[in-house]
């Protein structure tokens, strides 16, 4: 079961600059719980922007830089290479950027979306997702309060099967 997390603005805004546009500390949260002990794929870029690695997650990120290594980390140069490597994780999880998103979109089971209430800046987007090959199965609303500044949604969407 290959899991998409991401978060994304109302436009589908992932970043800018290589940065997330917005802090929410419970979705920071979720996503340590949904990820921890599983294998994580993404691009180089997303990688780089970690302060260090995450840990209890096995790091795997796609590069076109056949000469890229990074202490931690498992390198390979394509997605179907990064699935080969996760094959026997029951849940792997692609964790972004946009254009790994976009490949991931047709090899993914599930997608778990916090929906960010708001528009952003960014150079950075999650592909959109098609409704006629997937489904809202889980929805949970969190307002704004204190720590968060933008109200969110927490989104489960899973591929339909096909007939």
């Amino acid at each position: 079961m290959i899991t998409m997390i991401a978060a994304a603005g109302e436009n589908n805004e992932l970043g800018k600059d290589n940065d997330l546009v917005w802090h929410l500390p419970d979705d920071f949260k979720r996503f340590k719980q949904l990820t921890t002990g599983h294998h994580i794929i993404m691009g180089r870029k997303t990688f780089e922007s970690f302060p260090k690695l995450l840990p209890n997650r096995t790091h795997i990120v796609i590069t076109r830089n056949t000469a890229y290594q990074k202490e931690g980390i498992i390198v390979v140069h394509t997605l179907e290479d990064a699935l080969k490597v996760v094959k026997d994780d029951d849940q792997p999880f692609i964790i972004g950027g946009g254009e790994i998103y976009a490949l991931g979109m047709e090899h993914s089971h599930r997608i778990e979306l916090t929906r960010v209430h708001g528009t952003f800046e960014a150079d950075a987007f999650f592909p959109l997702i098609p409704k006629e090959d997937w489904q809202l199965v889980a929805s949970e609303f969190h307002d704004t309060d204190d720590r968060h500044a933008y109200a969110f949604t927490y989104e489960t969407w899973e591929k339909k099967t096909q007939d």
